[in-house]
């Protein structure tokens, strides 16, 4: 590894651990730890929806029902508390415990004496049995208590708990206290952990809580999750006498009376992002109907339901976990290091993409995992990734994509695309070397080119060698080859290299028949002051060295040898044939028979090369040649043939009725010359001409 990938790669895991640690521990960790089960409550709601349970808890409300009917409207709630005890001695008899998250500080025995006695008697009979948990308002210097009367009657401070619970920093309750600290050094239970050990008869499992002592709450999302009875339809219920509906309904379970109002103790929580109107899904009635009032659905819920849902919670052993500080940093350094490889050594677009998916991946996965208890980081997670991603790309752009681009801008006139690309993935410049392969070579020229560029000012014949050379260009290039270089009107270009082409000799025909075609078929495009630009192609197949070669200072990706030589006579021997295109024997063997219809011109020996070669004309692509073009094929084969076997008639023969081909045409004039000896024929024809 050079040590330019070496930095590279330190960079970005450093920036991967930065981005880690700063998301997943720490003042950040904390911000987003919140939000995260915020936002994966609604998503669980949708795809994963609460299954139907009982709840432990029922709770009794106080709501606008009950300030609507009789006996309990037109009257203040500091009235009611004698029509409350019926209510209470009835759910008291079938619960497992009742608490009360309605504190009564005041009491209006002090104006009518004995007004509350009833409700007082109804708490003292609960708290006897073990029943009743009062509630209290703990604050800084002095709590609010229950009634000092009400106070007597559960037997004090034992049956009485702090309601309290705490917001996070953004004003969200996602978690209770199972226990608060007192002044003089002893602790006492919540009011949620108070009733939840009545119920169960042990007490609440400190498993389930955080360092703090804190239970998170994992709230039931599901309408009526926790059944919700009216106040008012209760005590028509008790005043009937209907003790069935209370054990069907209560029995077991851990009854809270609370106030249920749509403007009245109110908090935000965790399910806030999960909004039900108050009443959704009641439970049955007993003897009132369910009054028609206004339902709204609210981001907050009555705090009742806090203590329902940790009670549910703490007896379930279905409280949230959040997940150890360092299970979070090993998630988020994982995450954190893949998006920034990704991103920095894929193309950008794709490896965003990858990030992207994987960013989207974590929030399902989280979902699944909220299902089971665990809450995981996933928000902190992908602000880690977003950070790597977002530090990862600027040092790419500024630092390790900026050798990669003058390495391409550099070169980029001068190497093939793949090259550069070679480069590029490098990371270093190109150097001095070659290797040996088998490649073919394309050399074309435009003929008369000499009397071209006499007949028009140099501006007019630069103009149409661009268009020329762009179109030549394209068309090697969208065949898999590469230019070499241009020499004067001259083309040097190279299939099989640098990439590996098992067809390279196939794909340079097509390339030769295309070249021919599109000059062919738009001649005002390819005229210079009014001469048709014609081009005359030589291809041949063979092993070359190819590679960067020349100096130091100055080199070209090129390639050398006698394949090379042989490509550009047979460019030059289309003058003595009248062709347009030429193939050797070496790259109609490499492109197979079946590719591509052509017909055997002649065996030569080009200057400066001793060994003959045949050469064969390409017509068309296999299945697409005509059968004027098909006819020429089969008369050089049976002339061919009749001249091997000594015939001239026959070979003249063969030849008759190829009307306007040049090639036809020389090759009588080749057979008239022959002696008249047959034995004195040469199969081989030599080349006097470049």
């Amino acid at each position: 590894m050079t040590p330019a990938k070496l930095r590279d790669l330190a960079v970005v895991a450093v920036i991967a651990a930065v981005a880690a640690v700063g998301f997943a521990t720490g003042p950040a960790a904390n911000w987003l730890r919140g939000p995260s089960l915020d936002l994966l409550m609604p998503l669980r709601h949708w795809l994963l929806p609460a299954p139907a349970q009982p709840s432990h808890v029922a709770v009794v409300a106080i709501d606008e029902e009950t300030y609507r009917r009789p006996p309990f409207n037109e009257t203040p709630q500091a009235t009611w508390l004698p029509l409350l005890a019926p209510v209470v001695n009835a759910v008291a008899g079938e619960a497992a415990v009742v608490g009360f998250d309605v504190v009564y500080s005041t009491s209006l025995d002090t104006i009518q004496r004995g007004f509350e006695r009833d409700f007082l008697i109804a708490l003292r009979n609960a708290a006897r049995a073990g029943k009743l948990v009062l509630g209290k308002v703990q604050h800084s210097a002095f709590p609010i208590l229950p009634h000092a009367a009400q106070q007597v009657a559960v037997g004090g401070a034992a049956n009485i708990r702090p309601l309290n619970v705490f917001e996070d920093d953004d004003g969200v309750i996602r978690r209770v206290p199972l226990a608060f600290a007192n002044a003089d050094g002893t602790s006492e239970a919540g009011f949620a952990a108070e009733l939840a050990q009545r119920a169960a008869g042990v007490t609440a499992a400190a498993s389930q809580a955080d360092a703090a002592g804190n239970l998170l709450l994992n709230f039931n999302t599901a309408a009526g999750a926790i059944p919700t009875y009216s106040l008012a339809d209760l005590h028509a219920c008790a005043q009937a006498g209907r003790t069935e509906y209370f054990q069907r309904h209560f029995a077991g379970r851990v009854v809270i009376f609370a106030t249920v109002l749509d403007v009245e103790d109110r908090r935000l929580t965790t399910r806030r992002l999960v909004q039900q109107a108050d009443g959704a899904a009641a439970p049955s009635r007993c003897v009132h109907p369910v009054m028609p009032l206004a339902a709204v659905a609210r981001d907050s819920i009555p705090g009742v339901y806090i203590h329902a849902t940790a009670i549910d919670n703490i007896l379930d052993g279905a409280a949230l976990r959040d997940w150890p500080p360092a299970g979070s940093l090993a998630a988020a350094l994982a995450f954190t290091v893949l998006s920034a490889l990704a991103v920095f050594y894929l193309p950008l677009v794709l490896g965003l993409a990858a990030s992207g998916a994987a960013a989207l991946a974590l929030v399902p996965g989280a979902a699944l995992l909220l299902q089971t208890g665990s809450v995981a980081p996933w928000l902190g997670i992908i602000a880690a990734m977003a950070a790597a991603m977002a530090a990862t790309v600027a040092y790419r752009f500024a630092v390790a994509d900026r050798d990669r681009r003058l390495i391409g801008k550099l070169f980029s006139l001068y190497l093939p695309p793949v090259v550069i690309a070679r480069m590029v993935a490098g990371g270093h410049m190109p150097a001095l070397g070659g290797e040996e392969r088998e490649v073919t070579v394309l050399f074309s020229d435009i003929a008369g080119f000499t009397a071209i560029s006499e007949a028009c000012d140099p501006a007019t014949l630069v103009q149409g060698l661009n268009t020329y050379f762009s179109t030549m260009t394209a068309i090697i290039e969208d065949h898999g080859g590469f230019v070499d270089k241009y020499i004067g009107d001259a083309i040097v270009a190279v299939f099989g290299a640098p990439v590996d082409d098992g067809r390279h000799a196939d794909h340079a025909i097509r390339a030769a028949l295309k070249m021919r075609d599109a000059l062919r078929n738009d001649p005002q495009r390819f005229s210079v002051a009014g001469h048709v630009m014609h081009t005359r192609i030589g291809l041949n197949t063979g092993r070359v060295l190819i590679g960067n070669i020349g100096s130091p200072r100055r080199f070209n990706y090129t390639a050398m040898g006698d394949a090379v030589n042989l490509a550009s006579r047979l460019e030059g021997a289309n003058k003595a044939y009248g062709t347009s295109i030429l193939i050797s024997d070496a790259t109609i063997a490499a492109a197979g028979d079946a590719a591509i219809v052509a017909r055997m011109i002649d065996m030569v020996r080009v200057v400066g090369r001793a060994q003959p070669v045949r050469l064969f004309e390409p017509l068309a692509r296999h299945g697409r040649a005509t059968a004027k073009q098909q006819a020429a094929v089969d008369a050089f084969a049976r002339a061919h043939a009749a001249l091997a076997y000594g015939d001239r008639s026959g070979a003249v023969a063969a030849l008759q009725g190829l009307d306007d081909d040049k090639a036809a045409a020389l090759f009588l004039k080749r057979i008239a010359a022959l002696p008249d000896d047959p034995a004195q024929w040469s199969a081989v024809r030599s080349l006097t001409e470049k």
